[in-house]
């Protein structure tokens, strides 16, 4: 018989048992999300700002077919410099482990693994959503259906820019899925700090945040995620005129080369690298770190609760 169930890194294990707050973290920005070194740096430096804060990173992806929660640095550095590691959102989880396969979560992936294994909150750096043209092509992101079944909150800086994002706002409402600005009611737009809608919550403090998530597991209605966005200040943000230009060159590249489907958002992003000269990916960084640090003031916050939450590591 083969066990194909979750294992848990030492780190985390023993957080658990000591009922210390843990942040859930992506692995697909290691493998396909920056380019090396870049990548093998910024996940240690992602780990690290969570363990600042006074929480344990819980790092998560698939090694040789096993689901870890609480990846180690050898397996950090594994999935950053592997070749052929697979992009697995919820549905691959189980094909891949069967495959024995090498694979880096999505927010997908890691919001549905992180709330079966008890983790409450997760850092990543932006939101898959509708893509354009979507009522032509279909093309949506996993991540919102599985956000409006998985009880967590997500720490993010919105969705990416190349995306519709009023499309996927409007869907995230209509899958019940909580939106809330971390002190601002306009929704971010990742490289740029305002996306260009408003948004109904602001929450002003990691404790304002525990409130809800303590107010949820007290009610215990409703399933859908909350996506805390967290926007990034205006002087740290993509310069937007550079920003609604290289946008505008990239769709029109798009339509030229007939470029479709899941090739659009790593031809956008790439574009976006090349032509800013590196200055969307020093964003992106900047987005990611400021993100590990709101969701570990989170989780300590969290589990400084007299109560119990429904959303906290159990010990």
């Amino acid at each position: 018989m083969t066990d194909f169930a979750i294992r848990y890194g030492e780190h985390v294990t023993r957080a658990r048992r000591d009922g210390r707050p843990v942040v859930a973290l992506e692995s697909t920005i290691i493998s396909h999300g920056l380019p090396h070194p870049d990548n093998l740096r910024v996940a240690r430096e992602i780990e690290q700002t969570v363990r600042d804060q006074g929480a344990v990173p819980a790092t998560i992806g698939m090694i040789g077919g096993e689901l870890i929660v609480g990846l180690d640095d050898a397996q950090i550095e594994q999935l950053a410099l592997a070749q052929g590691v697979a992009k697995l959102s919820v549905r691959d989880l189980a094909v891949a482990a069967a495959r024995r396969a090498d694979g880096a979560t999505t927010v997908a992936a890691t919001s549905a693994v992180a709330a079966a294994a008890g983790i409450g909150v997760f850092a990543t750096g932006g939101l898959g959503g509708v893509h354009r043209e979507a009522n032509v092509t279909f093309d949506e992101s996993a991540d919102l259906t599985t956000l409006s079944n998985t009880p967590i909150v997500v720490v993010c800086a919105g969705v990416k820019s190349i995306l519709d994002v009023g499309a996927t706002l409007e869907r995230l409402e209509t899958l019940g899925v909580a939106v809330a600005g971390y002190r601002t009611k306009r929704f971010p737009g990742f490289f740029i700090t305002d996306g260009g809608f408003d948004i109904d919550w602001e929450l002003d403090s990691p404790e304002q945040v525990a409130d809800v998530i303590r107010a949820r597991a007290d009610q215990n209605v409703g399933a859908g995620a909350l996506i805390l966005a967290n926007p990034l200040p205006t002087d740290e943000q993509l310069d937007p005129e550079l920003h609604d230009r290289t946008l505008a060159e990239g769709l029109e590249l798009l339509a030229r080369d007939h470029i479709t489907g899941k090739a659009v958002t790593p031809f956008l992003l790439g574009h976006f690298h090349e032509s800013t000269q590196g200055q969307s990916l020093a964003v992106n960084v900047r987005i990611i770190l400021r993100n590990a640090e709101l969701a570990a003031k989170i989780a300590v916050a969290t589990a400084g609760s007299p109560a119990p939450l429904g959303f906290a590591v159990q010990a």
